[in-house]
């Protein structure tokens, strides 16, 4: 019998990006399943990949401009726009990403998001009505300290000394607005609902990934914090304290205080403009999956979420990954998946795996499809 099959995978990090590894899921599944209808719908809730896959849904335009990566060097950055609609569609993470810099070579200190403030002009010289930008994935750790300063923003200490690195707001006493701010409403995807302080703020959870050593983070939470209560001053209430403030470095506190942006979930916003809520309650199966379904996975991420919306239409949810941790069938009531697999060690290590992704994840999705009963 043949079914209604729906491809929704996220990117694989590091390895490929959600569009190839539907691809790829899509070629092995027709290898084993020939007859069965399918249709592919690559996602992203905010981080690297966000602004192609969302410039297909929203019909938008590539554009480019010269502007500079989270360590200062040039950098011809992508972004998208549609004019008919006026909508602007921004990647943080294709212009400060984590994945623009030679690992372990520069260290968060040293990082900021003021290449940002070059694609923001660009969006709206071009006439933006809307800007819709996605923040994960960032190497930074500076709440948009460096976008503010691109855009004219000035921070001074109480000696009227400029502060020009973010490490060094600790001693800020005022800021200056530039004498025009952006009118144009900001959305913000943010894929995770940290604060910006904290043990669950961005410094102490993904400080270390960017290399953020524990013994530094009380003096990045020492920066942050004072940005965040001169913010509270003058704004009346506490922004870093917001579910997703503490998205991409406080990338995402930054943009709400700076540009009175809005902050929604990544996953949601991909969700509602790809009509996938309709999509998977069409479809007879659902495969999604990432580099690694894991515990994190029953936690947000846009993987297990693709999940819950298939147990809320009774759709059976395949998840496939580069490797699996904590997913047995049989898990109780924590189990979203129907079956989940992994490229490694079923089938071959995770060296083998990473170095030719696409050739391995076809085949994991050829075996799955040879095995499933329908």
């Amino acid at each position: 019998m043949s079914l209604r099959v729906l491809i929704v995978p996220d990117k694989f990090k590091g390895t490929l990006t959600a569009r190839a590894a539907a691809e790829a899921i899509a070629t092995g599944w027709m290898a084993a399943r020939p007859m069965d209808d399918l249709e592919m719908v690559p996602m992203s809730d905010g981080g690297d990949g966000f602004g192609a896959i969302m410039a297909e849904l929203l019909g938008a335009e590539e554009r480019t401009v010269e502007t500079e990566d989270a360590a200062h060097r040039p950098l011809k950055a992508t972004w998208w726009f549609d004019p008919a609609s006026g909508r602007a569609i921004v990647e943080s993470a294709s212009v400060v990403g984590l994945a623009q810099l030679p690992p372990g070579r520069f260290h968060p200190f040293e990082l900021d998001t003021i290449g940002l403030a070059a694609v923001f002009r660009s969006a709206l010289d071009a006439g933006a009505s809307e800007i819709l930008v996605g923040i994960g994935g960032s190497a930074t750790n500076d709440a948009g300290f460096g976008l503010a300063r691109g855009l004219g923003w000035e921070f001074c200490d109480a000696s009227e000394r400029p502060i020009e690195k973010w490490i060094q707001l600790d001693r800020l006493h005022h800021w200056f607005p530039p004498s025009e701010l952006p009118s144009c409403p900001v959305t913000v995807a943010v894929d995770v609902d940290n604060p910006l302080l904290g043990a669950q703020g961005c410094s102490r959870v993904y400080g270390p990934q960017k290399g953020l050593r524990a013994e530094q983070a009380p003096m990045a939470e020492n920066a942050l914090r004072r940005l965040a209560e001169l913010a509270a001053a003058e704004r009346g209430f506490d922004l870093a304290s917001e579910p997703g403030a503490g998205a991409a470095g406080g990338l995402g506190f930054g943009l709400r205080v700076f540009l009175g942006a809005t902050l929604e979930s990544g996953f949601g916003i991909f969700c509602r403009q790809a009509n996938l809520e309709e999509r998977i309650a069409t479809a007879d199966l659902v495969i999604t999956g990432e580099g690694a379904i894991d515990r994190q996975t029953y936690m947000g991420k846009g993987t297990g979420q693709v999940a819950q919306l298939c147990q809320r239409h009774g759709v059976r949810c395949i998840g496939l990954a580069g490797m699996t941790e904590g997913m047995q069938v049989g898990a109780g009531q924590q189990r979203l998946f129907h079956l989940v697999a992994g490229m490694s060690p079923t089938l071959t290590s995770p060296v083998e795996a990473k170095s030719k992704p696409s050739l391995w994840l076809g085949r994991l999705a050829e075996k799955v499809g040879r095995e499933f009963l329908g």
